[in-house]
């Protein structure tokens, strides 16, 4: 298939996403080596030389180091210009667009693999990078049914899509009723959906990160082609739609102030509302469970447009936050785990010991990989979803 038919493609998916939710939204490899510039021209922009002294960055809210960006113009004199999205569909819009203007931007690993195939996205010069080596080759081999032999994105937070719950609202909610061995009934289940609601369940807003959890949750692969294990997942959320209260881009906010009691959400945005409800001296305890069937674990990747004016300076970027000590400071700062092997040992221990952001080899072993969506598996998807959402 060539490149514009793929573009037409992810442009039809697109229009989709946009019409039918405003949600957000992440397998084995050996690292290649960097391939040989062709030119000297494209070692030249491959290195940055001669670029203005700019950097047009797009991530998620919440998700940056409080002086990264700054420690990184410090030492560089390059201005960066950083704005924030608030799902992988506005920043897939402005990919199939193309001139989005941005030169580093931050995909769901869910969305790289068509972005990749469109050709929406640059080849890295891993020779620009030399802090790449200390990446963990084990956390990158899970990339690989994405981005074959890791050659255009590189792991800024990952994590995975799970339960949370407010300890003592749930506990109060059930009245009695133990808790289930598998933590997905918590919101899968009406009979304990039914309980839950009186004291708030709350969903992510994004399809890609609601049907793969159903998916599993009713025996079907998670990122299923099946058109028709969409519509069985769709009938078994149906069931619970009733009891949901909210939908939201992020979980933070809804259970560190108690307005949600359980919730499907990223395990570091989980653990940002516990950190934060205890910084607010409230009585609010949060927990992000780890199920005991797992879960999808998802990727947040640096990656460079392909159209970016300045890829030598996204590389630069790219190549300061993988030292060591960058690196920790987004697992220390927004509690999500580093993919920096060199990292661990600058990571707070509170962090590095905690079972819910770094997880033990057996509960690891448990998550599924990060894969992709066919067209008509997305198109399905959303619109389920968007069903789903008005309670049909």
């Amino acid at each position: 298939m060539n490149t514009k038919q793929l573009l037409a493609m992810a442009a039809g998916t697109l229009l989709l996403a946009a019409c039918g939710n405003q949600g957000a939204d992440t397998s084995k490899a050996t690292t290649s080596a960097a391939q040989p510039a062709t030119s000297a021209a494209s070692v030249q922009a491959s290195s940055g030389a001669d670029e203005p002294k700019v950097l047009n960055f797009y991530n998620w809210p919440d998700y940056m180091p409080e002086h990264l960006l700054a420690d990184f113009e410090k030492e560089t004199g390059i201005k960066v210009n950083y704005q924030n999205y608030e799902s992988n569909e506005m920043l897939n819009a402005k990919l199939v667009a193309g001139n989005s203007g941005y030169d580093l931007v931050v995909p769901g690993s869910v969305f790289a693999k068509t972005q990749i195939e469109a050709g929406l996205l640059r080849k890295l010069d891993k020779a620009q990078i030399p802090n790449y080596k200390n990446l963990d080759m084990a956390i990158m081999s899970k990339l690989d049914k994405v981005d074959p032999g890791n050659d255009y994105i590189i792991p800024w937070g990952w994590g995975y899509v799970t339960v949370a719950i407010n300890k003592k609202a749930v506990e109060k909610a059930l009245a009695g009723t133990p808790m289930p061995e598998n933590a997905w009934d918590l919101v899968f289940n009406p009979t304990y959906t039914s309980k839950l609601k009186s004291c708030g369940i709350a969903y992510l807003d994004t399809p890609s990160e609601i049907l793969p959890s159903a998916l599993r949750y009713i025996g079907k692969p998670a990122y299923s082609a099946d058109v028709a294990d969409y519509k069985a997942a769709g009938e078994m959320l149906a069931k619970v739609r009733p009891d949901v209260r909210i939908f939201s881009s992020t979980m933070i906010d809804d259970l560190s102030s108690g307005k949600a009691c359980a919730a499907i959400g990223w395990s570091g945005d989980i653990n940002i509302a516990r950190h934060r409800a205890v910084e607010n001296q409230s009585d609010i305890e949060i927990e992000a469970l780890v199920p005991s069937t797992g879960a999808i674990i998802f990727f947040d990747t640096l990656a460079i447009p392909k159209d970016a004016k300045h890829p030598g300076n996204a590389q630069k970027f790219i190549d300061f936050f993988l030292r060591p000590e960058n690196s920790a400071s987004l697992t220390n700062e927004i509690s999500y785990p580093t993919a920096n092997a060199a990292a661990k040992a600058h990571v707070k221990p509170e962090m590095a010991s905690d079972a819910t952001t770094f997880l033990s080899d057996a509960d690891m072993e448990k998550m599924v990989s990060p894969e992709s969506f066919t067209n008509e598996a997305r198109e399905a998807m959303n619109n389920v979803f968007t069903e789903f959402k008005k309670g049909k």
